[in-house]
């Protein structure tokens, strides 16, 4: 195995781990007082236990070239030589079963280029995820149970002017409108759309045609976080404040939770700011991390970011700069690890579960996905837990 050794990052202002004993009576004695509390948190706290996920670049290469793509910013196709056996792969993927991993994260790259490997994962996890700019479809058949993750960047124009862009640098049009065409009403569909302070005016009308579409979608956010602009504060308010109210109008589509929204925006939650110290989608095969697992914050079980040599174990699911770094399911992920930051009231733990229970429904092989609920008869719940 060889590791990718990014060096780590100098701590955030939070790197202790505070909150980490001494919580368990509390969360009983919250839990005790609302059974339905309770019985939810529960609930998800079980799903969530049984899932051991690890990332995997499918392959090196991609369709387009997206401005502020990480992989090519920082050259991960250069890092590591693709292997293009199917055979390898197999028998990669069986020690990935037999290390304890069931749920696959596949990016690239774009691994729609591929759909034998993709076959390999979901032959032998249950669980399997696609990351893809949408410009070419998966096929239904054959992968009825994966989860496609759009990616999309501003909204409006700004999709067409930071992504629609051929590995020559050639440009096109309408890559949106090709990725809404090749998932309508694709209930496996969902976007992954980074918010822009530039893109404003376009959300509501992009979250709009999503709803139309027949998908949902989840706020990830995009921003020159160097920025010396004077106004960069300024905007960052505004553009929370409108991913904010388009959210509450569209509750059934944007499926991210208010709070989630916020920390994805600010890079903070109540407890912390979002960064190496705290995250916990690091690759716990990458020996540069020894001294971020013993700082006590918590990790994901297993978790590995794998190259696409099937050798290399990269830093962590993104790029390894942290301290630009708000990717979406990292943050999510962070969320999701610290229920017992979540204890002054029933409220709060509440809010924890209703984000919980927004992050595990944008997997369709998930049994939070709105379709998995109405198939088992439950009420399917908005972010903020509400029949719907």
């Amino acid at each position: 195995m060889k590791q990718d050794v990014t060096i780590a990052p100098s701590p955030t202002r939070s790197a202790a781990a505070p909150g980490l004993t001494g919580w368990g009576r509390r969360m009983r004695e919250l839990l005790a007082a609302d059974p339905e509390l309770r019985e939810r948190f529960d609930a998800v706290r079980r799903y969530a236990a049984g899932i051991r996920v690890s990332e995997y670049h499918l392959t090196n290469a991609c369709n387009i070239r997206c401005k502020g793509c990480w992989f090519f910013t920082y050259e991960f196709q250069k890092s590591a030589k693709e292997n293009t056996s199917v055979a390898d792969l197999r028998s990669f993927v069986s020690a990935e079963v037999a290390r304890g991993v069931n749920a696959a994260l596949l990016i690239g790259g774009e691994p729609t280029l591929f759909a034998d490997r993709i076959a390999v994962y979901r032959e032998a996890m249950p669980y399997v995820t696609i990351s893809t700019n949408g410009l070419k479809p998966l096929p239904r058949s054959g992968f009825e149970d994966i989860t496609v993750a759009i990616s999309l960047f501003g909204g409006g124009p700004l999709d067409d002017e930071l992504r629609a862009i051929r590995p020559n640098g050639r440009r096109f049009t309408d890559l949106f409108d090709t990725a809404l065409e090749n998932y309508r009403d694709d209930p496996r569909a969902g976007f992954i759309y980074a918010l822009s302070e530039d893109g404003i005016e376009y959300i509501e009308e992009t979250v709009r045609r999503i709803r139309d579409n027949g998908n949902r979608l989840h706020f990830n956010f995009y921003s020159s976080y160097d920025s010396n602009d004077p106004l960069y504060v300024a905007r960052t308010r505004e553009l929370l404040a409108e991913a904010l109210r388009v959210q509450a109008k569209y509750p059934e589509t944007v499926i991210s939770h208010p709070y989630s929204i916020e920390v994805m925006i600010t890079g903070r939650s109540h407890w912390a700011d979002f960064g190496y110290e705290v995250c916990p989608s690091i690759s716990s095969g990458n020996p540069v991390h020894a001294s971020r697992i013993s700082n006590g914050n918590p990790v994901l079980p297993k978790f590995n970011t794998w190259a696409a040599d099937l050798e290399t174990v990269h830093f962590c699911c993104t790029s390894g700069h942290c301290d630009s770094c708000r990717d979406s399911q990292a943050v999510f992920s962070w969320l999701m690890v610290s229920p017992h930051h979540f204890l002054e009231s029933t409220d709060q733990l509440w809010t924890w579960v209703h984000i919980a229970e927004s992050y595990w429904s944008q997997f369709y092989w998930s049994p939070f996905h709105p379709e998995k609920l109405r198939e088992s008869g439950t009420p399917v719940r908005t972010a903020l837990g509400e029949g719907a």
